[in-house]
């Protein structure tokens, strides 16, 4: 089984900073993707990047500019540096990873969440 733990959630007041992290262990043969989604209250839940294992990103229109993903080599991590924080990016922030199990077998999977709050 694949486990996605994400770490670096909190409160910041608006105009801050925060870097997530996500960190993928377990039945990993290959990482095709990795990337951040997220969901305010009363929303549906909404991509905020990814990353692919060419090094590859996508980013929402939402917060292009001033979010960075990145991975490290292995991509059995991704990071999500947001700066310049407004309320709007109050959120739950998900990490999402499409993996191969094995060489025939793919799956997606979530983490559980890390709860981030821009607010005075």
């Amino acid at each position: 089984q694949v486990h996605l733990v994400e770490s670096g959630g909190g409160l910041v007041q608006p105009g801050g900073s925060l870097r997530l992290s996500c960190a993928a262990s377990g039945s990993i043969f290959r990482v095709i993707s990795m990337g951040w989604y997220r969901q305010a209250p009363g929303s549906e839940r909404e991509l905020v990047a990814t990353i692919n294992a060419g090094g590859a990103t996508n980013y929402a229109d939402s917060v292009k500019g001033r979010s960075t993903i990145s991975r490290d080599n292995a991509m059995n991590t991704v990071y999500l540096q947001m700066n310049s924080l407004k309320p709007e990016d109050t959120a739950v922030y998900y990490c999402n990873a499409y993996i191969y199990s094995d060489y025939t077998n793919w799956d997606s999977y979530w983490g559980q969440g890390t709860q981030v709050t821009v607010s005075s």
